[in-house]
């Protein structure tokens, strides 16, 4: 068996970060018109003239077994940009090895060498098992914080309206 490793994504690796996405929409009981990003999209928002946003994948005997896709954010208090973690992802029967915990320490090695003043992340309520596993790792929620989404119809809506 070979070791797991970590690398920057490429973009020959994109049907992989794709394939791995819509395993964790499926482990979030999504549906499947809640999930609609193809290849092309995500090539463009990871691999474009202006990327959006970088992943890591972790491999394990020539296969991709997790993703951590992240993006700078800004902390206007600090001055300083911040990470922000959208996607971290190891499939079910590869769990309990350490890998999710190897992804987070190279984002926050990551982290680190970029001057971030923080590293974020969102997590389901009902997902007791990840939120026991990252306050293992020293992360605390932020209760106080509600979280707002705008999408669709309503942006169209509110850009009209000025």
């Amino acid at each position: 068996m070979s070791a797991f490793r970590i690398e920057p994504a490429r973009e020959q690796d994109v049907g992989e970060i794709l394939r791995l996405i819509r395993a964790l929409a499926d482990y979030e009981k999504a549906r499947s018109e809640e999930v609609p990003v193809d290849e092309e999209r995500l090539r463009q928002a990871l691999f474009g003239p202006h990327p959006r946003a970088e992943a890591r994948i972790g491999w394990l005997d020539g296969g991709a077994v997790a993703l951590a896709l992240f993006f700078h954010n800004f902390s206007t208090w600090q001055g300083r940009p911040g990470l922000y973690l959208e996607d971290l992802f190891v499939e079910p029967e590869m769990r309990g090895r350490g890998f999710g915990k190897a992804l987070l320490a190279e984002l926050a090695g990551i982290a680190r060498r970029r001057d971030c003043a923080r590293m974020e992340w969102a997590v389901l309520d009902w997902n007791r098992p990840a939120i026991d596993f990252y306050q293992g790792l020293g992360a605390r929620p932020l209760n106080e914080w509600t979280i707002f989404r705008m999408t669709g119809e309503a942006i169209d809506r509110l850009a009209e309206s000025k």
